[in-house]
């Protein structure tokens, strides 16, 4: 396999990791503004998940863009330089959020404000960020003076943007619904499990029609992307029936539980699911990061430098792995706030 194909298969799973991560993280923090006043503990469950794993959930956008900036330092260059104003406005939101999250829980008075600021960049800050993906098409960018230049009138007059805004935050709130209601039956919490279970059921459904628009509404100009998945039509297959699988299971018969569900096996599943939909999504791209003149061979960075930030990333996720599997232990199963309520 050729460093390239290694550099981009790791930017992969990182991308992915950190927007599973990103979506239960900014999905709960709308949950918890949303549910803030709600009798049950269903905004106490939302915030208790924001209060320590923020933290990791940026630790692995560090991890995405040096990944980004090392690998393919071309192609961070033109997708920053393009989107400078979208990439200024999620910086902006994620140190907003950040600075509160520090605040307020050490000072309560805070407790309210934290909860709309959480709830509104918990929307904005996924809305920018999927933009990345129609501007990557190459409907949006044209070249002035021998540089890229990010089509802004064109880009906010397509209703392709809106759709893939749409699409992501359905799939936030989708995935934090779910994760929050397994959170909730794993803390023994059942009132709380069923207000996000239904949450669950009626955005699974929303999310798979807002996936189907963005694909149908996509610009003309990016049907290079579109002959490449229908070619990856296999692995979309297995994509769906993963949802099937994952999105039913909130409807079986639970012998331990009053309530109907599994959902730990609906948040694998759906995780499996949108790991195939991404992969297949990602594979029709390739060889190109940035249409048409951006790919993954002429914005590679040196062999040498490929080879460094291997061993890097292997030490780091050496360390992290079992941090991480100790700090879900550590803060996800703890009951004691329940006992504190």
């Amino acid at each position: 396999m050729h460093e390239e194909s290694i550099a981009i298969i790791i930017l992969w799973a990182l991308i992915f990791v950190y927007s599973i991560l990103g979506s239960i993280d900014f999905g709960a923090g709308f949950w918890g503004m949303v549910y803030a006043k709600h009798p049950t503990l269903a905004a106490k469950l939302a915030n208790r998940y924001l209060s320590p794993t923020w933290e990791v959930t940026n630790t692995f956008l560090v991890f995405v863009v040096v990944a980004f900036l090392g690998f393919f330092p071309k192609a961070a260059f033109t997708l920053a330089t393009v989107m400078f104003v979208p990439v200024m406005l999620i910086l902006v939101l994620v140190a907003i959020r950040s600075t509160f999250m520090v605040f307020a829980y050490s000072l309560p008075k805070y407790q309210h404000l934290l909860r709309i600021i959480s709830g509104i960049t918990g929307l904005l800050i996924p809305a920018l960020l999927i933009t990345v993906l129609p501007v990557t098409e190459g409907a949006y960018i044209t070249m002035a003076e021998g540089k890229e230049v990010l089509l802004y009138g064109k880009l906010l007059s397509s209703p392709v943007i809106y759709c893939y805004m749409l699409f992501g935050l359905t799939s936030e709130l989708f995935l934090s619904s779910l994760f929050l209601a397994d959170f909730a039956r794993e803390q023994g919490s059942e009132d709380a499990y069923r207000i996000y279970r239904r949450n669950a059921i009626i955005l699974g459904p929303a999310t798979l029609v807002t996936a189907i628009i963005a694909l149908v509404v996509m610009d003309p100009q990016t049907h290079w992307l579109m002959q490449g998945l229908i070619k990856q039509f296999p692995w979309f297959t297995v994509s769906i029936i993963l949802f099937v699988i994952g999105y039913s299971s909130l409807w079986w018969t639970n012998k331990k539980y009053s309530t109907l569900g599994f959902p730990r096996i609906a948040v694998l599943a759906v995780v499996a699911q949108y790991a195939f939909a991404s992969y297949a999504y990602g594979v029709a791209h390739l060889p190109y990061i940035i249409y048409p003149d951006v790919t993954v061979f002429t914005s590679f960075t040196t062999v040498e430098t490929f080879y460094a930030l291997l061993i890097l990333y292997a030490i780091g996720i050496a360390i992290l792995l079992p941090g991480f599997i100790f700090f879900w232990n550590l803060f996800l199963k703890d009951r004691t706030f329940l006992k504190e309520k």
